[in-house]
């Protein structure tokens, strides 16, 4: 793997644990305000395609560079 991969996977998940953060903190209230509900959906839809983009990565981490080139 490497090194520039390696950064932007560990800065993914980084940035994944911080929206994980983020929605738990909205999660534990016993009421969401209309605004609070739209900031949870969109810190929601920003985890996944953070969690997608992690994934991605780490696939292209683990295959084998010859077979990675078409």
């Amino acid at each position: 793997m490497s090194e520039q991969l390696a950064l932007q996977i560990e800065w993914l998940e980084r940035q994944h644990r911080g929206l994980d953060a983020q929605v738990s903190v909205l999660m534990r209230r016993a009421y969401l305000t209309p605004a609070e509900q739209q900031r949870a959906r969109e810190l929601k839809k920003q985890r996944l395609s953070t969690k997608d983009r992690l994934a991605a990565l780490r696939r292209l981490a683990t295959v084998p560079w010859s077979r990675a080139l078409p």
